[in-house]
């Protein structure tokens, strides 16, 4: 796959709680993103934030979470962003969705 140039990042930001169909939800994006043929995804774990209902999930030791911040990042081709929109706003039901234009500099693999 060749991917250069002008670009969508799109960011989902929800809990480590969240579920889709018994999965964890990050997780299940990340598969569903593979299936539709997208150029990648990464997820990263948060250490503290807070969403629409305000409360604080934290990692300190005297309050721990059990729903730290999740944030999910696909890049590829605006095209195949739109078509996974769809996908993106059935599985997510609490959280955040943000879209972004980018540069891609190096897309390789061996």
């Amino acid at each position: 796959m060749k991917l250069q140039g002008e670009a969508k990042l799109v960011r989902i930001f929800l809990g480590e709680s969240d579920k889709w169909q018994g999965q964890p939800l990050y997780e299940a994006i990340v598969l569903e993103a593979k299936k539709a043929g997208l150029a990648g995804a990464t997820v990263f774990k948060g250490f503290m934030g807070f969403g629409a209902h305000s409360r604080i999930h934290t990692a300190k030791i005297l309050q721990l979470s059990e729903d730290l911040p999740i944030c999910v990042e696909i890049v590829d081709s605006e095209e195949k962003i739109q078509a996974f929109l769809p996908t993106l706003d059935q599985m997510v039901r609490e959280g955040l969705i943000t879209m972004e234009k980018v540069e891609v500099i190096q897309y390789r693999s061996r």
